[in-house]
C-alpha cells in the first residue's frame, strides 16, 4: 500500500516535470502535418498516467509532434481488457499500429516505440 502511494506520487511528480520541460514540437508543413496526423489517428498509445516510461514515449510524441490517441490502461477495466486480450499482457506502454492490410500490431517497450515513431515520422 505505502509503496503503490510513494509510487503514484512520484509518477505524477515526474509527469508535472514532463509538463513544464517539453521540448518545442516539431514544426511541418501543413500538409505534410496533415499527413502525420492521419497515420496517428490510426494508431493508439495504452498507457498508465505517472508511468515514467509512458512519460518518456509521450515526450517523444511531443517532440515529433504526432498525436497519437492516448488510452488509459489504468483508469479503464475496458481498455485494460483490450490491451490484454489483444494486445496479450497487460503491460504499458503500448503501441497499438494498424497496418494498411486492416492486421494489427501491439508493440511494447518504451524504446521500441520511440525508434518505431522516429523512423515513421522523424523525416517528415
Amino acid at each position: 500500500m505505502i509503496l503503490k502511494v510513494v509510487r503514484n506520487g512520484l509518477g505524477s511528480l515526474i509527469a508535472g516535470v514532463d509538463t513544464l520541460t517539453r521540448p518545442p514540437k516539431k514544426q511541418r508543413d501543413p500538409q505534410v502535418q496533415a499527413q502525420v496526423d492521419a497515420a496517428a489517428a490510426t494508431m493508439a498509445l495504452y498507457q498508465f498516467h505517472a508511468c515514467p516510461f509512458c512519460i518518456k514515449v509521450r515526450r517523444a510524441m511531443h517532440k515529433l509532434n504526432v498525436p497519437v490517441p492516448l488510452k488509459d490502461a489504468q483508469k479503464d477495466p475496458v481498455i485494460e481488457q483490450e490491451l490484454i486480450q489483444k494486445g496479450g499482457k497487460r503491460q504499458v506502454p503500448c503501441l497499438r499500429i494498424q497496418e494498411s492490410d486492416g492486421s494489427e500490431r501491439w508493440l511494447y517497450e518504451s524504446n521500441a516505440i520511440i525508434q518505431y515513431l522516429e523512423t515513421r515520422f522523424g523525416d517528415q
